[in-house]
């Protein structure tokens, strides 16, 4: 059968696990994650013709966003998502905001402008988007997010006999039955999925519980992003389904308003 996304792409950024990209790569999308831990360049390929290519990208150097679109200028990009690190941002860290800001006044800036150069880049490719952090300063450094919401009132996505996390059963409950509110900063004519919720696990989310310390797994494995919510964006903002809107890009959406 004919690939009829094989000239669409989706992009991620700050993205090492490309859990957010294989609806779209399953798809067949072509798919892009960039993350500075892709040392290696690594393609993934899936049935039908979809790819996720994990490559090297240093973000908060912002020659490699600006290498970003001109690579993808004029090309047709159907979706992009970024996942900023939140180490300086997110509240759970607050206790050690004091001895960062001492050692560094503008450490919270700096980490803010790493997401806002995310929309600024998606916003100049003019593609539906969204840039997720945890509750986190960046409420209040840049502006207040569009959208929050649990893993597990998006587990009904995902089907029965695949409850069980291909990669992590031991750290990520199944169907995403867990809670751990996320923010996200959208634009681009994104939309909100519905909810199909699931009931989460009481107590502790097992990342939580089994998932201390500082080391990078630990870290990659807390924020893959939830499977339901990932195809459930999917299943709202493809092209199929942007195709449906009358207006559905940000400079159409412009237009509209100017006239």
């Amino acid at each position: 059968m004919k690939n009829h996304n094989e000239n669409k792409y989706v992009i991620s950024l700050y993205d090492y696990t490309g859990e957010a990209l294989k609806p779209w790569a399953m798809a067949g999308y072509q798919c892009h994650a960039f993350d500075i831990q892709h040392e290696n360049k690594v393609t993934e390929t899936f049935e039908g013709g979809g790819t996720i290519k994990y490559r090297y990208a240093d973000l908060h150097d912002m020659s490699y966003l600006d290498s970003i679109f001109d690579w993808l200028s004029g090309k047709e990009v159907t979706f992009a998502m970024a996942f900023p690190v939140c180490t300086d941002l997110a509240v759970s860290g607050a206790s050690h905001f004091k001895r960062k800001r001492e050692a560094d006044p503008l450490f919270q800036r700096k980490a803010s402008n790493y997401a806002i150069w995310c929309a600024e880049l998606f916003d100049a490719l003019d593609c539906p988007y969204f840039i997720e952090n945890p509750v986190s300063v960046l409420s209040t450094l840049w502006r207040k997010p569009d959208y929050s919401f649990h893993p597990f009132e998006y587990g009904g996505y995902i089907e029965p006999e695949q409850a069980e996390h291909p990669k992590w059963p031991d750290y990520i409950a199944p169907s995403d039955a867990y809670t751990k509110k996320t923010c996200l900063w959208t634009g681009g004519y994104f939309t909100m999925p519905d909810k199909s919720p699931v009931e989460p696990e009481t107590g502790y989310s097992r990342q939580h519980l089994k998932l201390g310390g500082k080391s990078m797994k630990t870290k990659n494995i807390r924020s893959a992003t939830p499977r339901g919510f990932a195809q459930a964006v999917f299943n709202v903002n493809n092209a199929t389904m942007q195709s449906l809107y009358p207006i559905h890009s940000a400079s159409e959406i412009a237009r509209a308003e100017q006239e």
